[in-house]
């Protein structure tokens, strides 16, 4: 009878065990399975004031994208990405200080629906308007003289510009074009003997464009995706033909007319009453453009916009600036 006993004695502590260990919250399985489930919730969940700050008022800074599309008066027009703060990557930065930071957002660009690839063939007199750069276009048949101190301004200042060079040009100055390529300069066609091309025949216009990106390919080793019409003079079908190798026809928003031989502070003035973002300014080497161009690159940046190459100024990607 004792010997019974004591067994149900030694059951009814083992059920004890049991069962408290089913409710102890302080048994290995159960800590280990809390510790998984909040490391599982997110941190906002947990009451966390900054992250939930910055989901809050991510809204007021996201900003849509913007298709690409033909404007009645411009014409072709790039597409733009648009903004959106990465939640998380903000956090990461902010985190530290554990308050707000405007300046330490961190965005996603996502792109639009529409590119301008895309687009039916058309030529092209600015980039987007929203975007903050400004392109220089320096259309070359003359001016030798001038290029190097053009290339040392625009060096000096880190600018990046278009060169677009007529093939007749490049063929009797090669180590000029090469100068401006190996200089980091993007390279244009402005056709083989800077003919009217509106008025010229459909198999003339490819002959001028083929033969300068050809004698432009040789010299500086750079295939042009860009062509400017001489004179600006083109008609539709001289900008399919352009299209059909490859080339977007490109035109400008701003002239500073230099071939008039203004003086250098007219020729800024003028430029600076018309810049605005995604402007194209078209120049030439001359001795104005030459002795105005470092007063101009200061003037456009002052007014915070960026100067790059034309192919930047038309790529979709959105430049964030910091405010001054």
């Amino acid at each position: 009878m004792k010997k019974q006993y004591i067994h149900f004695i030694v059951f009814i502590c083992i059920l004890l065990i049991s069962i408290g260990s089913l409710h102890n919250p302080f048994t290995n399985e159960y800590v280990q399975g809390l510790k998984e489930r909040t490391e599982a919730v997110p941190v906002s969940s947990k009451g966390d004031q900054l992250l939930n700050e910055i989901e809050k008022r991510a809204i007021e800074y996201n900003i849509p994208a913007e298709d690409a599309k033909i404007d009645p008066v411009w014409k072709a027009t790039p597409g733009l990405n648009g903004l959106e703060v990465d939640i998380k990557a903000s956090y990461e930065k902010m985190k530290k200080d554990g308050v707000f930071n405007e300046s330490k957002l961190v965005y996603k660009q996502l792109p639009p629906k529409v590119h301008l690839d895309e687009l039916p063939s058309s030529a092209i007199y600015r980039g987007n308007p929203n975007k903050p750069v400004v392109s220089f276009l320096i259309n070359v048949a003359w001016g030798n003289e001038y290029i190097p101190d053009m290339l040392e301004t625009l060096k000096k200042h880190n600018v990046k510009a278009t060169f677009f060079l007529e093939g007749r040009w490049v063929k009797e100055h090669p180590d000029l074009a090469k100068m401006i390529a190996d200089a980091g300069h993007e390279i244009g066609n402005h056709s083989y003997t800077h003919p009217n091309m509106k008025t010229l025949s459909a198999d003339l216009v490819r002959e001028e464009l083929i033969k300068t990106n050809q004698v432009i390919e040789a010299a500086t080793g750079k295939q042009p995706t860009l062509f400017a019409p001489p004179s600006g003079n083109y008609r539709d079908e001289v900008v399919k033909i352009s299209d059909e190798l490859g080339m977007k026809t490109i035109m400008w928003s701003v002239d500073t007319i230099d071939w008039q031989r203004p003086q250098p502070h007219i020729l800024v003035q003028r430029v600076m009453g018309k810049v605005h973002p995604g402007a194209m300014v078209l120049m030439h080497p001359t001795s104005p453009t030459a002795q105005s161009l470092e007063r101009l690159i200061l003037s456009i940046k002052q007014k915070n916009l960026e100067i790059d190459n034309v192919s930047t100024l038309l790529s979709e990607e959105r430049i964030i600036l910091k405010k001054k």
